[in-house]
């Protein structure tokens, strides 16, 4: 939860180097090479249910990442994440709430409802091509998919403090396979 205590503003990069991105239609998710785009940007809201810390993640575009029960292919593990209004009724918004799980230095995206986590699918494989699911990894060829590296663009403390956003320093010239060396299986 830590990564997301102080956040306003975040992105999320995928195992693949790829940032979650919502696309302009209101509805759809993918991933995408370019994270300066408003629509790679998610808001933050943090929920207190019971002991969980729970969050929403809010698109540029207005609507929630949202875990759905709808395959994504028909015979496959993983479930589609999608874009969404926030129902008016909030007793049914389980699908709209993400527990943030550590694992070192990225976190997991766990769905409320047990569906699984949040899945970054493999860009060069199709018809996942750059597509985002969620499901539980099982194998360990996958289990790397399901991490994400979170970059703050807005903090809270700005907002109340009016001080300068504090950056998490990206080298350009560390390549993905040395980013994510400690989780490759």
């Amino acid at each position: 939860m830590e990564f997301f205590q102080n956040a306003k503003v975040v992105r999320l990069k995928s195992y693949h180097d790829k940032y979650l991105m919502a696309n302009g239609d209101g509805e759809t998710i993918y991933q995408d090479l370019q994270g300066c785009y408003d629509n790679a940007k998610w808001t933050v809201e943090i929920l207190n249910h019971d002991d969980n810390n729970l969050i929403r993640l809010k698109s540029f575009f207005g609507n929630y990442l949202t875990a759905t029960n709808i395959p994504f292919l028909l015979g496959s593990a993983g479930k589609k994440v999608m874009q969404q209004p926030l129902p008016s009724n909030l007793l049914n918004s389980s699908s709209f709430e993400w527990e943030p799980i550590r694992d070192g230095m990225l976190v997991k995206l766990k769905t409320r409802d047990g569906g699984g986590f949040l899945r970054a699918n493999d860009f060069r494989l199709r018809p996942w091509k750059n597509s985002v699911t969620h499901d539980n990894p099982h194998r360990t060829a996958t289990a790397n998919w399901i991490l994400w590296d979170v970059e703050i663009v807005e903090s809270r403390e700005q907002e109340s403090d009016d001080k300068p956003i504090e950056h998490r320093e990206l080298d350009k010239n560390r390549s993905p396979e040395k980013r994510w060396k400690n989780y490759i299986l």
